[in-house]
């Protein structure tokens, strides 16, 4: 098991248990916190960027370290939808539904990341 905990400016922190392997931004919203993901997982919109506190994996997906690369944005931050959780992970949530003012997440990321991401 995975331990996460989970930190935002809209939403109090919480720590819980997910079977190692689950992508992190279904971790997250499973939660019940509005983590977005307006691309449905394919690491192409960025907006369930996470920062680590700890915890934080040495690997990139091809896919998240292409978008991270053509936004100039790589060491930033991360993609929630291209991380597998493992271990203790300490993260802040950085774009919630509540502090974008949408009204919807995105389509619902698959369990699994989609093979196109992974080279």
């Amino acid at each position: 098991m995975a331990t996460i905990t989970a930190q935002g400016e809209t939403f109090e922190t919480q720590s819980f248990e997910v079977a190692d392997g689950t992508r992190l931004v279904k971790a997250i919203e499973g939660q019940g916190i509005d983590i977005l993901h307006r691309c449905g997982g394919h690491a192409k919109c960025t907006t369930c960027r996470v920062s680590f506190n700890s915890g934080e994996p040495e690997s990139y997906t091809a896919g998240e370290k292409r978008k991270l690369e053509d936004k100039g944005d790589l060491g930033d931050y991360r993609l929630s939808c291209q991380i597998l959780c493992a271990g203790e992970m300490d993260v802040n949530v950085l774009m919630t539904m509540t502090s974008s003012g949408l009204d919807d997440a995105g389509p619902e990321p698959a369990d699994e990341i989609p093979d196109d991401n992974l080279s």
